[in-house]
């Protein structure tokens, strides 16, 4: 097992009494730091930044040197698995993802492939040895990928949406059609992580972006299935689920094989551990605009979230910490974080 200077994360999602909470973010490796925007301004675009083993790496590590979080996330994207399976995406300024080509009908279905982590997402791959050996065991690096309803979503949709329409119309109108292309996701999904894994991540993250679109019968027709089957295909670390939006979810996930549970910030932190049981650890869940607020407040706010989760908690965000955040707030967010344990401890 690998030695590290801080292996708070790994140790709280092993269910051991730690010194203080972990904390990270979402997105903490992105815009809110002018490094990273320093080294985004130099590139075409957030594609080429992805797809730049180096680069990618360094991005990845900086949160942990600037904001002193307890853990790095690899600088990637959740659809690096579409266009792995085929259908290319690309990234357009201040409006997000788009895909020139959307799967429609069963002969579109047909042209996707599972998707090789090594051939077709090395780049990912490369770029995690490199993070691994650049951060020397300072902190654990945490692996990603998005889960198989909101690849989906993206896949038919063609880019983001408010409702999903043309994704979930497809649900209804051709369910078998559906569960073929989340299958071959699932599939493809399974072989990343197990790949990012040997590569040298510590942990992964699933991220049901747009879980909270789905009723929850649909959810557990069209998405427990296949959460299932990555959560019992990875083994080999712990393994967080983060479904946005999806209160219903909760208490699907107490019996998934999975080490964390990820709140948004309009999930009852009571409620949740009383749905998702008192073995899982919960994540989050400040709200990302609390950011925005004085320090006494961002300091009074956190400390009280603290204390409702009490033990075995990550702290995290709701959801990805916003573009135009002050990094000297995250750092305050941060700092309150650290000094909680010791000052309840005096």
């Amino acid at each position: 097992m690998q030695q590290f200077k801080n292996d708070l994360i790994l140790r709280t999602l092993r269910g051991e009494v730690t010194e203080r909470k972990p904390v990270w973010l979402m997105r903490q490796a992105g815009r809110i730091l002018p490094e990273y925007r320093a080294i985004r301004s130099k590139l075409s675009g957030f594609i080429e930044l992805v797809t730049t083993p180096e680069l990618a790496a360094e991005v990845t590590i900086q949160p942990v040197d600037i904001l002193g979080v307890d853990a790095a996330i690899i600088f990637s994207d959740i659809l690096v698995i579409p266009e792995a399976m085929g259908l290319p995406y690309e990234m357009i300024e201040k409006k997000g993802p788009f895909f020139p080509n959307t799967i429609q009908s069963e002969a579109d279905a047909k042209k996707i492939k599972i998707a090789d982590p090594e051939s077709d997402l090395g780049y990912v791959l490369e770029a995690i040895r490199i993070t691994k050996k650049n951060l020397d065991g300072r902190v654990p690096l945490i692996g990603f990928a998005g889960a198989p309803w909101t690849i989906f979503a993206y896949m038919v949709e063609g880019s983001g949406s408010k409702t999903f329409s043309k994704a979930k119309a497809m649900l209804y109108r051709a369910p078998e059609l559906a569960h073929s292309i989340l299958q071959k996701i699932t599939d493809s999904t399974i072989l990343y992580l197990k790949a990012q894994i040997k590569a040298g991540v510590n942990l992964v993250q699933l991220f049901d972006s747009w879980a909270g679109l789905l009723s929850p019968a649909t959810y557990q027709a069209f998405a427990m299935p296949y959460l299932k089957q990555i959560a019992d295909a990875i083994t080999e670390v712990p393994l967080i689920m983060f479904a946005k939006g999806a209160f219903f979810a909760r208490e699907y996930f107490k019996d998934l094989d999975c080490a964390a549970v990820g709140l948004d910030w309009t999930m009852d932190i009571q409620e949740s551990r009383r749905l998702v049981g008192m073995d899982k650890v919960l994540q989050g869940n400040l709200d990302p605009c609390l950011l925005y607020a004085d320090d006494e407040v961002i300091i009074k706010e956190t400390q009280e979230m603290l204390h409702k989760f009490g033990d075995k908690h990550i702290v995290n965000l709701g959801h990805g910490v916003y573009p135009d955040t002050n990094p000297e707030k995250v750092k305050r967010f941060i700092e309150t974080v650290k000094s909680f344990e010791l000052s309840t401890k005096k």
